[in-house]
């Protein structure tokens, strides 16, 4: 898969039986007890090592994780015989202690990122397969791999067999001859729908590489008062998925809240209690239709940026700074900035266009005819509520979010030509 130029991912709805819903479910819990049995073992490890008397207990013990932490896969199996469960997919145990060693990884690389942490049980349901191919299989594609496509409506899937599907994307069937398939995941979500996202990658490009104007290039500011500005003036509205249904959440969550007290209060499971889990499923489906609405929106806005345009420049923003500002948490929250700029980046790789973040200081203080910055020579700073100002030095006329845009775009102009 990697040694492939070309790579891509779709995520598709399927339709499991009530056995295979069983299967997913104890494959999903025994990927989780893998990651956190690893964890522990760190975590204790970490602490006997903190033991500065030479205990040969201490020691032994040490060694004997060590050794465990090793050859993982085998180890945890023998010591816990449920894993051994032929039902288990070996390749779920195998990417289970992948994703723990990756998160290590992860921290190490970017400590925000924090160290590894117990995963809880969840109504949501997931793991990870691997896709297999034999020796003998002269050309690999997504019809001949032991996670395969038995027609276009049907995959087969190790473990769990034949499953329906909807949503493959009809350029994707059409060249399955030509596309293999990597690491395949199953979940569930919060209100029970089966999804598996599959890895995909091949020789030739996914999506059909149009040329947009040469040379074209464009910074956007990203605003809670308007979605996006553009350096070319033009506006995006912020649609404010979240405000919009706000009020019906409000009164599904007072209503789950009431149910959660009445079966703590009848000394019943919130599991078991059946009305709870009825609102729970109902609060799910209300969120869920707000994400499904913001993440179109978004694959919409990065898509048409992504194909117009040669050069796309934006602001390297920082959604968890941002966040701690209490009066705009909400607004920041509902409009997905870094969801857009993770998009802008994947999309600029499939679409051969350049993406590229730039620092944000200034780019709304600066005057982008001559360059100068509010809050210096005796000025004041722009403010929130400033959206129209005039330069104090050369009178040039802004519109707040339009002139950043622009500052934006001459800063990632500069960076390249660097």
């Amino acid at each position: 898969m990697a040694q492939l130029p070309y790579h891509y991912g779709v995520k598709l709805r399927v339709f499991p039986s009530n056995e295979q819903k069983r299967l997913i479910k104890l494959n999903s819990d025994a990927s989780r007890f893998i990651y956190n049995e690893m964890n522990g073992m760190n975590r204790e490890l970490f602490a006997l090592r903190q033991v500065k008397t030479p205990i040969k207990l201490v020691q032994t013990r040490i060694e004997t994780l060590k050794q465990r932490l090793k050859h993982p896969a085998i180890n945890i199996s023998n010591i816990h015989g449920w894993l051994n469960d032929k039902a288990l997919d070996s390749n779920m145990k195998v990417n289970a202690i992948k994703n723990y060693r990756t998160a290590w990884k992860n921290f190490r690389k970017v400590h925000q990122a924090g160290t590894p942490v117990f995963h809880k049980k969840r109504t949501e349901q997931k793991y990870q397969t691997s896709n297999h191919y034999a020796s003998k299989v002269e050309t690999p594609n997504m019809l001949n791999g032991s996670i395969r496509l038995l027609d276009d409506k049907h995959i087969q899937l190790s473990k769990l067999g034949r499953l329906r599907f909807k949503g493959m994307p009809s350029k994707l069937i059409k060249r399955k001859a030509k596309i293999r398939i990597g690491t395949t995941t199953i979940s569930m979500d919060a209100t029970g729908r089966y999804y598996i996202s599959l890895q995909l990658a091949s020789d030739q490009p996914f999506v059909n590489l149009v040329t947009s104007k040469s040379g074209a290039a464009i910074g956007i500011d990203l605003n809670t008062d308007n979605f996006l500005t553009d350096s070319s003036a033009n506006v995006i509205a912020n649609p404010r998925f979240y405000r919009s249904i706000k009020g019906k959440l409000a009164k599904a969550q007072r209503t789950l809240s009431r149910r959660a007290t009445r079966a703590k209060k009848a000394h019943r499971s919130l599991r078991e209690s059946k009305n709870y889990q009825k609102q729970r499923q109902r609060v799910a489906i209300i969120q869920r239709k707000v994400a499904n609405r913001r993440k179109n929106f978004l694959h919409l806005v990065s898509t048409a940026l992504i194909k117009n345009h040669d050069l796309v420049v934006a602001e390297e923003l920082r959604s968890k700074n941002l966040l701690r500002n209490y009066a705009l948490a909400m607004s920041i929250a509902d409009v997905g900035w870094r969801t857009l700029l993770g998009m802008l980046a994947y999309k600029a790789d499939l679409y051969k266009r350049q993406f590229v973040t730039v620092d944000p200081r200034n780019t709304t203080q600066m005057c982008s005819t001559c360059s100068f910055v509010m809050g210096t020579e005796a000025t004041q700073k722009l403010i929130l509520t400033d959206r129209q100002w005039t330069c104090p030095r050369c009178a040039a006329y802004h519109v707040r979010d339009h002139n950043a845009a622009k500052n934006i775009l001459a800063k990632g102009l500069v960076t390249l030509t660097d």
